[in-house]
């Protein structure tokens, strides 16, 4: 491969991962959801059976479990931003094979070049949004480490 492909090479492997990403996040989100919804519909009926109440205890813990899971995970979130990322990785190409939009001027080179950043700026932006998410899921209540430290040093 020469430098002049790897932009368009870099595109396809992209559009590749981010495709079967979304795929699989919204496959594991949508069975898990079946899931949780089942047990959750399934617990007033099995609370209601006598000596079965122990059952309805546990189909509500597996209820929180895969929502604790989802929540973790971010199948659904993950599922939508890759989907978006992986259409507009797509848009880019089908504007470039057609020399349309931003690629309507130029020489190849100059089109290659142009690809390779607006590629990059895509997935950079995806990183930065990624990064976002997975802060959120650490701290999900804005409560950092170092207020927790503080006010308990306080509390002293």
């Amino acid at each position: 491969m020469n430098a002049e492909d790897t932009g368009y090479a870099r595109l396809e492997d992209q559009i590749a991962w981010f495709d079967d990403r979304s795929s699989t996040h919204q496959a594991v989100y949508r069975r898990l959801k079946i899931i949780a919804i089942a047990a959750a519909a399934l617990v007033p009926l099995v609370s209601s059976l006598e000596g079965y109440a122990v059952y309805a205890g546990l189909l509500g813990v597996v209820v929180v479990v895969i929502e604790g899971w989802q929540h973790v995970n971010q199948h659904h979130e993950n599922w939508i931003r890759y989907r978006a990322t992986c259409e507009h990785l797509r848009h880019e190409k089908y504007l470039f094979l057609a020399a349309a939009g931003p690629y309507r001027t130029g020489d190849e080179a100059s089109r290659r070049r142009l690809l390779a950043d607006r590629v990059e700026a895509v997935l950079a932006r995806e990183g930065v949004d990624w990064e976002r998410s997975r802060l959120s899921v650490e701290e999900p209540s804005g409560l950092r480490q170092a207020d927790v430290d503080a006010a308990s040093s306080q509390g002293r």
